[in-house]
């Protein structure tokens, strides 16, 4: 079972609607490293109600969602069934992947989820392992800089400030005081030394890496974001 099953309505609100997906920065910058996905056969890891499965299949791929929570499947099943793209969807632990046969896929998307998921090494280990020769995998998650047990939002004379602490305390967190599902089923907070180490590890390449600013109508959700700190 997974921790967003007892929240799958309010993250299906709560994250907004496709078109908001597509208006996100981080995203854009997603699609921009991901490129042309025409008739390629193409992994949304940890999709929940998959929004990135139906934007990438609206563009051409052949989609398979997978996710471990059985409400946020049912939520992407509807969008699918209102509006049929072909994608379909598997319920799995990103952790081993049971189930999916090795070099199944020509890449892997996971957008913002990695810091969801407890095993790290084996969720890329298994990433590489459902990857042809050659793939790509690309991934999007909170800033691991600013994401800790002891992280918040300060506001001081000259604006809104990001405060943090224990960076090298890694492992699960939440806060009451934090929005979205760190407020609610927490997260797993690692080092960017951590993640380059078990990318490396897995045998998968590190290419390219962006850290966009949040900009235009999604800044406007979050004073901190005005401020051209990273999200």
């Amino acid at each position: 079972m997974s921790t967003y099953d007892a929240i799958a309505e309010w993250y299906d609100d709560w994250v907004g609607s496709d078109l908001m997906m597509r208006e996100d920065p981080c995203f854009q910058a997603v699609e921009a490293l991901i490129g042309d996905v025409a008739r390629q056969r193409v992994c949304d890891l940890a999709c929940g109600q998959g929004r990135v499965a139906r934007r990438l299949a609206d563009l051409g791929a052949e989609m398979v969602g997978i996710d471990l929570s059985a409400k946020l499947l049912a939520i992407a099943l509807s969008h699918e069934k209102a509006q049929p793209r072909g994608i379909a969807y598997l319920r799995a632990d990103a952790q081993n992947l049971a189930g999916v046969a090795d070099g199944a896929f020509d890449g892997v998307v996971c957008y913002m989820a990695l810091m969801d998921i407890p095993d790290l090494v084996s969720t890329l280990q298994s990433v590489a392992r459902v990857l042809r020769p050659g793939g790509w995998f690309v991934f999007a998650t909170l800033h691991p800089c600013y994401h800790t047990a002891r992280s918040g939002e300060t506001l001081a004379p000259e604006g809104w400030l990001r405060a943090v602490g224990d960076y090298f305390k890694e492992g699960y967190w939440r806060s009451d005081t934090r929005p979205g599902p760190p407020g609610k089923v927490g997260a797993y907070h690692r080092t960017v030394s951590t993640y380059v180490d078990a990318l490396h590890d897995a045998g998968l390449a590190l290419e390219r890496v962006r850290e966009p600013p949040v900009t235009g109508s999604y800044a406007e959700r979050r004073p901190i974001w005005r401020r051209s700190l990273p999200s």
